[in-house]
């Protein structure tokens, strides 16, 4: 897939700071009503004989922060899977607020079921505080690799994210490179920015400039179909 370079408004990077804060606020329910959500007529995932599991596992925009649960794009994605007729179950688990620190303390507890495809979207509130890219790698590579440990036959997608250029050209440029260099040697799927045509688009986002709206998702889900269905 080739790379589209996207600009943010500088403007949002300020309301980026006062929507993380938010996010952390709401975190447990949001995860609560995530995880209590099977998307295939709601049975327990791998019930059924030859369903697989998708696992998306991220934070605030995969839990769909400010949305029902079935506006955001992991639903979506289910939905397109039904419409198709593939048998697979898709396991929203965003939790808002969260960092590549905090995916990886809490990744071993979700490994427990089989997981046949994984989602990793982790990174942008690591950017948004300023965090050393070489640690969100490290937390990155550490939660694929733990992924893998458990589910040696899993399919991983990785999706990657930018930050606006006020934090400086060379922090955008390197938290840039840590999701392309990851997918590249870690060989995995990868999605080079998972909100391109969203991002610093007031009419597809949250008044918080930062969460997209239910037809903001819908272009995420986009995005992420492209580079997911290779894997199905």
């Amino acid at each position: 897939m080739q790379k589209i370079h996207t600009t943010i408004p500088i403007l949002i990077t300020v309301i980026f700071f006062t929507a993380w804060l938010g996010c952390k606020n709401r975190a447990q329910s949001d995860t609560t009503t995530a995880l209590d959500s099977t998307l295939v007529d709601e049975e327990e995932p791998g019930s059924n004989t030859g369903v697989k599991t998708i696992l998306f596992f991220g934070n605030s925009l995969t839990a769909g922060y400010g949305l029902e649960i079935s506006e955001a794009f992991p639903a979506l994605i289910q939905k397109k899977i039904d419409s198709l007729g593939l048998k697979y179950n898709v396991i929203n688990a965003g939790l808002s607020g969260e960092t590549s620190a905090d995916g990886r303390s809490r990744i071993d507890w979700l490994l427990d079921q089989k997981v046949d495809i994984f989602v990793l979207e982790l990174g942008a509130n690591d950017g948004l505080r300023g965090i050393p890219p070489d640690e969100t790698r490290r937390n990155l590579r550490s939660i694929i690799e733990q992924v893998r440990a458990k589910n040696p036959q899993v399919k991983i997608l990785l999706l990657g994210m930018e930050v606006p250029p006020n934090l400086g050209e060379d922090y955008a440029r390197e938290f840039r490179t840590v999701f392309k260099d990851l997918a590249d040697s870690l060989d995995t799927a990868f999605l080079p920015f998972l909100l391109e045509g969203v991002a610093g688009e007031p009419e597809l986002n949250l008044p918080d400039g930062i969460h997209p709206t239910p037809e903001g998702h819908k272009i995420v889900a986009e995005n992420i179909w492209k580079a997911l269905q290779p894997l199905l």
